[in-house]
This record gives C-alpha cells, sequence and structure tokens, in this order.
C-alpha cells in the first residue's frame, strides 16, 4: 500500500474513532483537560500560547484558553495564509468575533495583530507514541512547526482525546513531532522532548 493511501485509512479510522469519544465525553473532558494541564504544566508568565477553535469532533479547548487568558498568556489562533504555507497566528482575547472561513473554520479578524506563540496546542486526527501526529492531510501544522523551530525553541502540545492514541502511525520525512500531549486523562511528554519552551513540565 502507498503511503498516502495508508494515511488516508489511517485518517478514516482516527475521524471515527474521535467521533465516538466526542459522541460520549463532550460535556466532561474539557474541564478534565484544563485540571490536568493546570497540574501538570508551568508556563513561563507571559509567555504566548496558540490554541484553535474547535469544529468537527475536536476536543472543545476553549475552557483552557479562557484559564490561559486569565493568567495573563497572550493567545493567538491559527490562519490559513494559502494551501502549502505555514499557518500564521492572529491575536484573540476570549468574547473576540471571529470570522468563518472554508471547512467550517473561524479565524480572528484581519485587523487583528500577528502574534507567535512558543507554545502551542495543537488539534490532531491521531498521535502515537512518539508524539507523531495525523491531521486532514494538508500539512499546515507540519510546516508551521518547522518555521517556528527554525526561529528558537517552541514547545507543541497535541489536544485530544485518549481515544485518539495509537501506537505508531505511517509517517513522511517532512512530518513533525509534538513535544507533549494533553487529553482528558492527562498530560505526557515524549520521550525524545529536548527542552522546555516557555514551559515546565511536570507531567509523569
Amino acid at each position: 500500500m502507498m503511503l498516502a493511501d495508508e494515511k488516508s485509512a489511517v485518517r478514516a479510522a482516527a475521524k471515527a474513532r474521535r467521533d465516538a469519544a466526542h459522541a460520549r465525553q463532550a460535556g466532561t473532558a474539557p474541564a478534565e483537560l484544563v485540571s490536568h494541564f493546570v497540574a501538570a504544566m508551568e508556563l513561563e508568565p507571559g509567555v504566548a500560547v496558540s490554541g484553535y477553535w474547535p469544529g468537527r469532533s475536536e476536543l472543545d479547548v476553549k475552557p483552557l484558553l479562557s484559564w490561559l487568558h486569565q493568567a495573563g498568556h497572550p493567545l493567538g489562533l491559527p490562519v490559513v495564509v494559502a494551501r502549502g504555507q505555514p499557518l500564521i497566528f492572529r491575536r484573540w482575547r476570549p468574547g473576540d468575533p471571529l470570522e468563518p472561513r472554508g471547512f467550517a473554520l473561524m479565524e480572528p479578524s484581519t485587523s487583528a495583530p500577528p502574534i507567535v506563540p512558543r507554545v502551542l496546542l495543537v488539534p490532531f486526527l491521531a498521535v502515537d507514541a512518539e508524539g507523531y501526529r495525523i491531521g486532514y492531510g494538508a500539512g499546515y501544522y507540519d510546516m508551521t512547526l518547522a518555521r517556528l523551530r527554525q526561529t528558537g525553541p517552541i514547545l507543541a502540545i497535541g489536544v485530544g482525546y485518549e481515544a485518539q492514541r495509537v501506537e505508531r502511525l505511517p509517517r513522511d520525512p517532512h512530518d513533525e513531532p509534538l513535544d507533549g500531549l494533553a487529553t482528558e486523562k492527562g498530560v505526557v511528554e515524549f520521550a525524545r522532548h529536548a527542552g522546555p519552551a516557555g514551559a515546565e513540565s511536570r507531567a509523569t
């Protein structure tokens, strides 16, 4: 099987698992995520954090973003510039209006100032034991993480349901691994993580 076909099959199965987890746990998982994140992570004061606006069956990260805002962290949400280009991030505060884009995406207004996050909360369809993730196939986060890692240390934390974890995913040479994972069950740090970027993990 070609790698692209293998990824497509994995993607379909992962979406079904995420949909099922969301149906069971959408009401409880967001608060559990906040509790585990607060207990496990010590972010550097004032470090900029990017989140995402949940769509489809993604775990609702909005309560965690509200907590981070209250804790004094500048927040950004991703903006798609063009296919084949890294994401940029624009400043967002809870309550700020968002504008609809294609594929059911919601993005900050074009008048919102850009922000460069050093801690990123990254959605996914599935993530494996080494921190490699699979999304919808456009590669935006791989390009974005690669670009940001060229500018200095960052901390990329996957956010999703525990049911989205698998042992191993097919991968391309350009796939960028995550540094950690936060779910409704806890926070883990992947073994290849070389050092914090604006954060210290107390995860075990």
